[in-house]
């Protein structure tokens, strides 16, 4: 762990707080930008599609881990997705703090919801960029936005777990969703209190950053321990590494690697139109699946039609796209 020295003596709980808040919160901006990309691909069996679903999947086990560390500190009620739900910026991170800038390294990023191509598959880079050299130690930020990589996010929220641990109450709304999923993943939710709960919360952290956003400099395996054991076509890869390389066959040219083609469509289309009709259809399920998951962090139980309105979004999201317009997840 970092010098102790560099950070303030303790961190207060409103900061732990807001940290975990956001948290969920990034975890949970991923999903439909992720998703967007691609369900924007047509050939659903392509390598790209399939290494794009995976990271889906896995980061809805963040969320949900994030939910667990969030109602293991707080008691509060969560009610905060929907300000997530902007495609502007990505949310939290500076990018630009941290030595190499990355975005040199991605220069066509843009947190704008599209089709696979090199803009998108920068960005999906760039939310996972491991190879962070920042000249600072990772520290409390008042401002929540004064973080270079998720990797020194994650840090800073470890310290800060470490340094209120005495308001760490176990068992409290802890949701276990994926266990089908991650055989080897033991203790997935927080069940003990104070320091022995503290064992169990880093946990939560070192699976996440483990799995595509710590400092591993882009092709360290993912442990065995975290690895998806169900259906994940590369399940030792981090997330980085697999968006990398469908960014390299994006490069390449297309008769070369098959299975890149895609959906084009409009963000605005005509009233009325079947893409506008789409993108409302999209909207109402959408925030029903807001509304779900937010009772799901808030009460740990999830509801009985969980399983059929995730495939209910995906199907909403290609619907989008099969009529000409990018998906739209809020109304303006």
């Amino acid at each position: 762990m970092a010098d102790q020295k560099c950070f303030p003596p303790v961190w207060h709980l409103k900061h732990l707080r807001t940290h975990l808040e956001n948290a969920v919160g990034l975890e949970f901006w991923t999903i439909p930008y992720y998703m967007t990309t691609m369900y924007s691909i047509r050939n659903p069996a392509s390598e790209a599609f399939q290494l794009i679903r995976s990271v889906v999947y896995q980061e809805m086990l963040h969320m949900e881990l994030a939910a667990n560390l969030f109602n293991a500190y707080c008691k509060k009620e969560f009610r905060f997705l929907k300000r997530f739900l902007q495609y502007k910026k990505i949310p939290v991170l500076d990018f630009k703090i941290d030595t190499p800038n990355p975005l040199k390294k991605f220069p066509k990023a843009t947190a704008e919801l599209g089709p696979l191509d090199l803009a998108r598959i920068d960005t999906m880079c760039l939310i996972e960029y491991p190879e962070w050299l920042t000249e600072r130690t990772p520290r409390l930020e008042e401002d929540i936005n004064k973080y270079g990589s998720i990797a020194e996010f994650y840090q800073a929220l470890e310290f800060g777990m470490t340094e209120l641990v005495a308001h760490l109450k176990g068992g409290r709304n802890q949701l276990d969703v994926f266990r089908n999923f991650y055989q080897d993943f033991k203790h997935p939710i927080i069940t003990k209190d104070g320091k022995e709960g503290l064992k169990q919360a880093c946990n939560l952290v070192w699976a996440i950053t483990d799995q595509g956003e710590g400092q591993t400099m882009g092709d360290k395996e993912i442990p065995a321990k975290y690895r998806n054991t169900a259906d994940d076509p590369e399940p030792s890869w981090s997330h980085y590494r697999k968006f990398l390389k469908v960014r390299r066959d994006l490069l390449r040219d297309a008769e070369e690697v098959p299975g890149l083609e895609t959906y084009s469509g409009t963000a605005v289309p005509e009233k009325g139109s079947p893409g506008h009709e789409a993108q409302k259809q999209l909207i109402g399920n959408f925030k029903k699946f807001l509304a779900m998951l937010e009772d799901m962090i808030n009460t740990g139980q999830p509801p009985g039609n969980f399983g059929s309105l995730m495939p209910t979004i995906g199907a909403n999201i290609l619907s989008c796209w099969q009529n000409g317009a990018i998906p739209k997840f809020y109304q303006d």
